[in-house]
Formats: C-alpha cells, structure tokens, sequence
C-alpha cells in the first residue's frame, strides 16, 4: 500500500513502525493505495505539497488487506440500489472503495481502474495496531523516477 504524508506524520511512523497519534489523526479516514503510480499522480510524485512530501510504503497483512474488503461499500450508491439502502450500507461498513482511474509513468489515466480504500472507525484502529507490518520511505525513489518535465515545473 501507499499513501503520502508530512514530514512529521511520516517520521514518527517511521520511528514506531506504525502511525502515532498525534501527529497522525486515527479519528479520520486514511486513503490506502495499492497502485503506486495512482499515489504518484495523487501526491505528485511528493512534490505538490507539504502534507504529501513523504511517500511510504505500508505492507499490510494480507489478513487485514481481506479484513478491509470483506468490511466496505463503495463511496458512492452504485444502480442497483438506492441512495437510501446506500446509506444504511454506508453506516454499518467501517471501510470504502473507490475506483479511480490507474495512471502511467507520466501520470496520464489509463484505460482500467485503480482501488482506493479509504479506512474509517475500527478499520483504522485496526491498520494501525494490528495490521501494518513495515512502514518504508520510499520518498528517494519516486524522486529518482520522477519524469523530468515533472521534476523542472516543481522547481
């Protein structure tokens, strides 16, 4: 998984291996990627701005990844069922998915979807305490891989 955070957000998990409140908010919705080029698009390769300076990698528990599913609804009523019954859904499901469109090297959308899965309520207590295994910053290499055009108009 990926996600992108502040220096102090991300040197603090880094310390603890996992994300600490405070300066992480365990009481909001985190966003947890699994394609690392939607991450790249989201936080522009780490460049756009300070809250999203740091990108790390979370290797989560596959336990957890099947947890989190097994426990979502999609963040927007789909035509089988009204906004109504959606809601009632949306109550109940600590967790979200998203279907975003993936994205190329250089960020272009590509023709299939990417999952976001957004964790609320006992989903994060549960990523944070039981389900993250290794916290990486990876912040480097997606500078290192940063296209130049990129790289130049961040400047």
């Amino acid at each position: 998984m990926y996600q992108a955070y502040s220096d102090q957000i991300a040197d603090a998990a880094l310390r603890q291996g996992t994300f600490a409140s405070p300066p992480f908010k365990i009481d909001r919705m985190t966003w947890i990627k699994p394609s690392f080029l939607w991450m790249m698009y989201r936080a522009g390769w780490g460049l756009k701005d300070v809250g999203q300076a740091r990108i790390l990698a979370i290797d989560i528990s596959r336990e957890g990844f099947e947890w989190a599913l097994k426990h979502s609804c999609q963040s927007h009523p789909d035509a089988s069922m009204s906004k109504d019954e959606w809601l009632r859904v949306k109550e109940t499901t600590p967790v979200r998915i998203q279907w975003d469109p993936d994205r190329g090297l250089q960020l272009q959308p590509k023709p299939y979807r990417a999952i976001q899965i957004g964790l609320s309520k006992q989903a994060v207590e549960l990523y944070v305490r039981q389900w993250i295994e290794r916290i990486s910053d990876i912040t480097s290499d997606a500078h290192d891989i940063t296209p130049g055009e990129v790289r130049s108009s961040a400047k």
